[in-house]
């Protein structure tokens, strides 16, 4: 039985238990030969070979043991450290990097409603973990990605940890897998052991719907095999209709990889359900730009809201360019610094309503590009207008 401040190969010092399934113990641990204090602390995984352990079991820990060392990705923990312990009992330990955070899982039991924005982030960084993942040669499937194994790190980023169900692509066909999975995440090819990258795209899929309604997958209904989850989130149609395409009930209707599924996510591409006899377009809900700057009926997008730099520092030509022509009262002297900050606090939705736009990134764009104006010539414009009315002010006084 293993103890708190225990030290494993003279080196790894237990500090607390982090799980343990009867099969595997997950210890949070000093490195004592650490050189820097912030690599200090690592993940040891413990596998105690026999009793209720298979050979199944230590093949899948020396597959990700195997799998990690070759892993070089900026939000997957890294491989430090792999050995074995025959003392009574023959322990396999595998050492990884610390991430300091909060899984997703423990968010959602700490009562957190994810947004529609934080939700398209959090897939945003996993597609881009499993762009690398699946396009290695051989391509690696990770098979249980679930709210527990994705860390919000304290850097706001997202990590995509515990491979222990990993499995690379390189066995020939016909060779019989080790099913594992999460039921409600994993898709029925991965429990009749043939998961593909698209396996994994489902499993993104059922966890991002899990953080939308705050549901566990397995508890939603289902008709035709397909989790009925629309009525339960306050979210566009078309991010609805992307995780539908994720969470198809057959692989060769998702996504043929995670780069299409990102570049859908991104780019707003025509999304083709296999249950409706049509396209489902972004521009259903993307365009309902120019809808009228009075119109308070359609919603604006929640991603193009926020402080617009561009219309606060230049807010007459930009007010011009983006047909909110509120703003030409910026001209007007001694209200038109009011005006310049009610651009910059409400100039994106204004804009939004303002004019037709192509999609949401042709909209960022615009305004990325009015922004850097802004800071180049915007700012250092209204820096020396100010310099002058002070000099001007100390000549009269």
């Amino acid at each position: 039985m293993l103890q708190v401040k225990e030290i494993l190969q003279e080196r790894y010092q237990l500090e607390r238990q982090l799980g343990n399934n009867g099969i595997r113990q997950t210890w949070l641990a000093q490195d004592l030969q650490a050189t820097e204090a912030a690599q200090s602390l690592v993940v040891l995984k413990l596998l105690a070979f026999g009793g209720a352990v298979q050979w199944d079991d230590l093949k899948l820990f020396e597959r990700e043991a195997q799998i990690l060392k070759q892993l070089d990705h900026p939000r997957i923990p890294q491989y430090l450290d792999y050995f074995c312990i025959d003392e009574r009992t023959l322990w396999f330990g595998l050492v990884q990097e610390y991430i300091a955070g909060e899984s997703l899982k423990e968010k959602l039991q700490n009562g957190t409603r994810f947004t529609e924005n934080q939700t398209r982030k959090i897939a945003v960084d996993v597609l881009k973990i499993l762009i690398y993942l699946h396009e290695l040669n051989p391509g690696v499937l990770h098979r249980d990605i679930k709210p527990s194994n994705l860390i919000w790190g304290e850097d706001n980023k997202i990590y995509l940890v515990d491979f222990g169900a990993v499995q690379d692509r390189a066995a020939k066909e016909g060779a019989t897998f080790t099913v594992v999975g999460t039921y409600g995440y994993a898709p029925m090819e991965q429990f009749g052991g043939r998961a593909v990258p698209a396996s994994d795209l489902y499993a993104l899929g059922a966890t991002l719907i899990h953080l939308l309604t705050g549901i566990a997958p397995a508890d939603l209904p289902q008709k035709d095999l397909r989790w009925q989850f629309v009525d339960k989130v306050h979210t566009s149609q078309v991010f609805v209709n992307w995780l539908q395409k994720l969470t198809e009930p057959s692989p060769e209707e998702r996504f043929t990889s995670a780069r299409v599924a990102f570049d859908a996510l991104k780019a707003g591409k025509a999304i083709q359900l296999s249950h409706e006899n049509k396209f489902l377009k972004v521009k259903e809900f993307v365009n309902n730009s120019g809808c009228g700057i009075r119109n308070t009926n359609e919603k604006v997008p929640e991603e193009i809201l926020g402080w617009n730099w561009g219309a606060f520092l230049l807010p007459w030509l930009w007010s011009w360019t983006n047909n909110v022509w509120i703003g030409l009262f910026s001209l007007i002297p001694h209200i038109g610094w009011g005006m310049a900050i009610a651009l910059g606090a409400n100039g994106n939705e204004w804009a939004w309503r303002s004019r037709e736009w192509r999609s949401i990134e042709h909209f960022k764009a615009h305004q990325r590009g009015w922004a850097i104006a802004g800071m180049m010539i915007g700012a250092p414009l209204s820096i020396l207008m100010w310099y002058l009315a002070i000099m001007l002010l100390g000549h009269w006084f």
